[in-house]
């Protein structure tokens, strides 16, 4: 059970001095929790910035563009003339100069009220020229000399969502603080204190305690991240307790695949096979992360490990995250391993057909079924499952691979991923894994050539694809949106695919995100026939789709988005012998992030590179998807700013654990109240359960 002391924590929101019911639900959302924000969701909802309130000049010191607090003696209100609307213009001075303060209200009693003639009050807000004299626009507090001995000289500023003001968020979060408990101490000699580097997040004395490199918001990332690793290595403690089983055989199966191979294996597939086999024929439960870039020959990897489990007698599972891609996989494996038996089980299956495939199943008469997330549902049971495979892995939880392996009596475990993950998102969400990386592509995969062209140029870029088809080519046309919304100027997939119409007739097809199964597979299969040479779509074509003849990508709006899918995106090109182009059409004018991805692009086809450079831009949240089910996107942490913590964080949980694997000795207790401040439950009850 969780400890009592942190009860205060995770007591409702609405606990709070100014959280009535209306503000609560403004907090739920805030903070992302639709089941009840809590106290601990606030606490750890930390400023984004700050404003300097410290700068209290004479008014002729002062400096226009910065925030100045001044004391001031009110002479003067001006009114807009009467019958005409404009701004109640009041005039404050001091000894040294004067300054128009501006309102821009519909109602002027309350500026009267706050600032009536003759008054002496502090003032504090931006100033700025106008016509040659200082004034400020809105002030944003007006106060007497108590107010302002309580003023924050830093004033932390939240983020915050419709209806829900900064003053509000201040007052909530400063009512948390007095919530914080007396905690242990988890970190000895670890400074500041996680409580007071948590007060300290919420009340900053100066701008850089906002700063994620500032020793508070250090000590909180270390807190998370150390929380983080503990679960993680729990976890694969849990994992590898469960014995394996050594998975031996003599090769037959796997080397009918490699001499049906039209090329050798690169140097890096080679590498990982020796380490997959290796771990299959060990006692010890596999648990290990396929990462490999664009085109670098996973499935030819999966595929050789799927025969060995099969040839050492038992069943192997591979799990995609799309129908259209659990089809291909299924396509393209089962004729390269015709000693093989495969079947595909997905949700369109007919109740007849579910039977049959699942009664085969259970009874040992299919090697390899290939599916979506129907594969993990209660009623499919293996006679044997020796190996299950999970493609695409950052698309599901952790509990969802977990569901699949757990079919099999300790299953191995094999995640792929096509998008290439930088070293401190691998530590951060796979530390559980061992980790096998392609960084080579095999002979044949052509460069891109790849270009940033503005949506001015529209009618140049059709035209060009207008030439490209007649000479046979197939191009890819991407679309963000599936329909127009009122605030969006984004192209929609159905819209654009009307305008080629007009251009190229039936040879336009389309396919999204919002149609039925069998209506996206033919639309794709139309497509691989050559009976469509472009097909219009929104991002469900990101990642696996493999049609080798299609040799030019358009993607519309590219700036909108992230830089790992603009490389997905581009590797559905290049995937024959024929020269390929990426277009990027971008909307002008661009801005600085845009530009940067852009640029990024047309340098380099190294993945690896792309996705530090995507982590640097975005984020890790937004890099892996993390802001989906089982996927921890940090709050207090930031991966690509404190990678040296991650790796401290890493090396305390291994250091602890392996001595004290229960977390009972007295110096260790405090982790577990740790693991329950961050909400890692399964990882305590690991911990109970022995």
């Amino acid at each position: 059970m969780r400890p009592a002391l942190l009860d205060p924590l995770f007591a409702p929101v609405s606990t709070l001095p100014g959280v009535g019911p209306k503000n609560a639900k403004l907090f739920d959302r805030l903070l992302g929790r639709s089941d009840g924000a809590r106290v601990i969701d606030l606490l750890f909802h930390l400023p984004s910035s700050v404003i300097d309130r410290r700068a209290r000049p004479k008014i002729r010191d002062a400096t226009p563009g910065a925030v100045a607090t001044l004391h001031v003696r009110v002479t003067e209100h001006r009114p807009p003339a009467a019958g005409r609307k404009g701004p109640l213009r009041v005039l404050v001075e001091d000894e040294t100069g004067d300054v128009e303060l501006v309102f821009f209200l519909a109602n002027f009693e309350w500026v009267k009220k706050s600032l009536p003639l003759g008054a002496v009050r502090w003032v504090s807000g931006k100033l700025e020229m106008w016509d040659g004299h200082l004034q400020m626009v809105h002030p944003d507090r007006v106060m007497d000399d108590e107010e302002v001995a309580r003023m924050a000289a830093v004033e932390p500023v939240y983020g915050l969502t419709e209806g829900l003001y900064q003053r509000t968020v201040q007052k909530a979060a400063q009512g948390a603080l007095t919530k914080l408990p007396a905690l242990p101490e988890w970190a000895p000699g670890a400074a500041p204190p996680f409580v007071e580097a948590l007060r300290r997040a919420h009340a900053p004395q100066a701008p850089l305690d906002a700063e994620p490199t500032s020793p508070a918001r250090r000590r909180l990332a270390y807190d998370e991240l150390l929380a983080g690793q503990l679960a993680l290595a729990l976890l694969r403690a849990r994992m590898r307790r469960a014995a394996g089983r050594a998975l031996v055989s003599d090769g037959r199966l796997v080397d009918e695949i490699l001499i049906g191979l039209p090329y050798a294996l690169t140097g890096a597939q080679t590498r990982a096979v020796a380490e997959i086999r290796a771990d299959l024929a060990s006692y010890d439960r596999m648990i290990r992360l396929l990462q490999g870039d664009v085109g670098a020959g996973k499935t030819v990897v999966a595929l050789i490990a799927i025969a060995h489990a099969v040839e050492a007698g038992g069943q192997a599972a591979l799990m995609a995250p799309t129908e259209i891609l659990a089809r291909q996989h299924f396509e393209r494996m089962a004729p390269m391993a015709p000693g093989l038996r495969f079947e595909l089980i997905t949700g369109r299956d007919t109740a007849a057909q579910r039977r049959d495939k699942l009664a085969r199943l259970a009874a040992g008469e299919i090697d390899v079924a290939v599916g979506t997330h129907a594969l993990f549902q209660d009623s499919v049971v293996f006679r044997d499952l020796a190996l299950a495979v999970v493609d695409e892995q950052h698309r599901f939880g952790v509990h969802q691979r977990l569901a699949l392996a757990g079919k099999g009596e300790a299953a191995d475990l094999l995640v792929m991923t096509a998008t290439p993950i930088p070293r401190s998102l691998a530590l951060t969400y796979f530390g559980d894994m061992d980790v096998s990386t392609l960084d080579e592509k095999p002979p044949g995969r052509t460069p891109i050539d790849t270009r940033a062209v503005s949506l001015e140029r529209l009618v140049e870029v059709v035209a060009a694809i207008s030439r490209a088809l007649a000479g046979g080519a197939r191009a890819y046309w991407v679309c963000p949106l599936v329909e127009e919304s009122e605030d969006s100027d984004l192209a929609a997939a159905e819209e654009r695919a009307d305008a080629l119409r007009g251009e190229f007739g039936s040879r336009v097809g389309v396919i999204h995100g919002r149609m039925k199964g069998l209506d996206k597979d033919a639309e794709m299969e139309r497509f691989q026939r050559g009976e469509t040479q472009v097909l219009v779509a929104t991002t469900v074509i990101e990642v696996g789709v493999d049609v080798p003849e299609a040799t030019i990508m358009v993607i519309e709006h590219a700036e909108r988005f992230g830089l790992a899918q603009l490389h997905q995106l581009r590797g559905r090109v290049g995937r024959g012998a024929g020269r390929s182009t990426c277009l990027l059409l971008y909307k002008a004018p661009l801005g600085a992030a845009g530009k940067a991805r852009l640029e990024i692009l047309r340098e380099t086809e190294d993945g690896f590179r792309i996705a530090e450079e995507d982590l640097r831009l975005r984020g890790e949240g937004d890099v892996l998807g993390a802001r989906q089910s089982g996927m921890p996107g940090f709050q207090l942490a930031d991966v690509s700013v404190h990678q040296d913590l991650l790796e401290r964080a890493r090396a305390r949980a291994r250091e602890v654990l392996e001595s004290d694997p229960k977390l009972e000795a007295e110096g260790n207790r405090a982790l577990r109240t740790l693991l329950w401040l961050f909400e890692r439950e399964q990882a305590v009850r690991l911990l109970e359960a022995g």
